[in-house]
């Protein structure tokens, strides 16, 4: 049952909420192992800050009574609600702007039949090894990058990685050339000088990069396993007809591709207000698989981006106000960057209302961090902005995050992420998990 608040909440009365909300602990999933968090194609590629299938999963068994239900997700990421959706038999809807997120999704929830999967990887992999050690064959490199791609790669693992990219494009079945872009797209952190684990673009020229055709190979037997554990769980009326089950678009979030009022659940979890950039950390696929002409203007088009300010908009969340003119007192360019992203955030819950049936619900999963010394009180504001949006603020959901991929320390003065060493404030100890209805 869906927990009662008040139908209209004052910005006073929403802080109050939050300030005496206590940890819900049956919300933390504490004890789960990575092979659990990983379980199925969870496993296909890294992404920062994903939350975990076991959290979807229990919205949806809080939420979803109708065995027909429509789920989406806004801000698909690496597509755990939809893949979650998918393996209960749900349709599932959902975009994101990012084209390496998109791809990640769509392969992720595609089951492919495990017989076959496996006769096509074997044919894959003896045609590398022949474009390997056979002399002549060129590598398919991108000349419009070539010089970020020279920026990150040595000479070895660069041709390496552009023969191994003619093979996947000679592919004629189209699920398994994706299948095989996103092996490729994972491996390409190891394979480069990228610094392992940083949450920003950094080099590290004491780095020994893996060898790309034996790091492809160990990542496609892990995939492959995911995939066959995934194509037993979903439901064959869904394997046997996908396209009527999965609708999801590389575009705009304040576009969801789906009519009015067909939405059962929306669960989803934002880009976090100035956090890091999302096109920054995935730039070696962007690059390597030619999702972009231009990375800078290809940047512009994210939610939460440092480059949207807005100037004709006015935000309706007077809690946002007030964070916007406290920052702009320490930093005038980070308040209209924050403003932007809420902003934005606000027509998403629009775009929410529109697509969810009467009695539909929204969760949207977000934490509070300080920048500059402002509390960037992000929950709050998503609370606010919901009742705005003509949603009643049904619930809100304190969790521990115990093990999610996010950085969790700031230097205070900056506001840039640290290490644990060098930072003197934390970022997201906390999220919650605030719940619309729509009435």
């Amino acid at each position: 049952m869906i927990a009662t608040l008040k139908r209209i909440l004052s910005p006073e009365e929403i802080i109050q909420e939050f300030n005496v909300k206590q940890i819900e602990k049956e919300w933390s999933f504490e004890g789960y192992k990575p092979s659990d968090t990983g379980k199925w194609t969870h496993c296909y590629h890294r992404y920062p800050a994903k939350f975990i299938p076991q959290l979807v999963e229990k919205l949806i068994d809080e939420y979803v009574f109708e065995k027909d239900a429509h789920i989406n997700d806004p801000f698909m990421g690496c597509g755990t609600t939809i893949v979650t959706a998918i393996s209960r038999g749900f349709k599932a809807s959902g975009t994101d702007i990012n084209k390496i997120a998109y791809l990640m999704t769509k392969v992720k929830s595609t089951p492919i039949e495990p017989n076959y999967l496996d006769t096509k990887l074997k044919q894959f992999l003896d045609r590398v090894q022949k474009s390997l050690t056979e002399g002549g064959v060129e590598p398919l490199i991108p000349q419009k990058h070539i010089d970020r791609i020279n920026y990150w790669f040595k000479e070895g693992n660069k041709n390496e990685l552009g023969k191994i990219l003619k093979v996947i494009y000679n592919e004629e079945d189209e699920i398994i050339k994706d299948f095989l872009q996103v092996a490729f797209s994972h491996i390409l952190k190891n394979c480069s000088i990228w610094l392992q684990g940083s949450t920003k673009p950094t080099r590290d020229f004491n780095k020994n990069p893996t060898k790309p055709y034996d790091a492809l190979r160990k990542h496609l037997k892990k995939m492959q396993r995911g995939n066959e554990y995934f194509y037993y769980v979903v439901p064959r009326e869904v394997r046997e007809d996908l396209n009527n089950y999965l609708t999801i678009k590389p575009i705009d979030a304040k576009n969801q591709p789906v009519s009015d009022s067909t939405v059962d659940l929306i669960v989803s979890s934002s880009p976090y207000v100035t956090s890091y950039e999302y096109a920054d950390l995935h730039q070696l696929s962007t690059i390597w698989l030619d999702f972009a002409d231009n990375l800078t203007e290809y940047k512009k088009e994210f939610i939460g981006t440092s480059y949207k300010k807005y100037g004709n908009k006015q935000l309706r969340s007077r809690i946002a106000m007030d964070i916007v003119y406290k920052m702009a007192m320490k930093n005038e360019k980070m308040s209209k960057e924050i403003e932007a992203f809420f902003i934005d955030m606000e027509e998403v819950f629009d775009e929410s209302f529109r697509i969810l049936k009467p009695g539909g619900i929204c969760c949207y999963v977000i934490g509070n961090t300080k920048l500059k010394g402002v509390d960037i009180l992000n929950a709050e504001v998503y609370a606010e902005s919901l009742q705005y949006s003509d949603f009643k603020l049904a619930r809100i959901i304190k969790r521990e995050i115990p093990s999610k991929i996010l950085p969790t320390t700031r230097d205070a003065k900056t506001g840039r992420f640290a290490t644990n060493d060098n930072a003197n404030t934390y970022a997201y100890p906390t999220e919650y998990i605030v719940i619309g209805e729509k009435l």
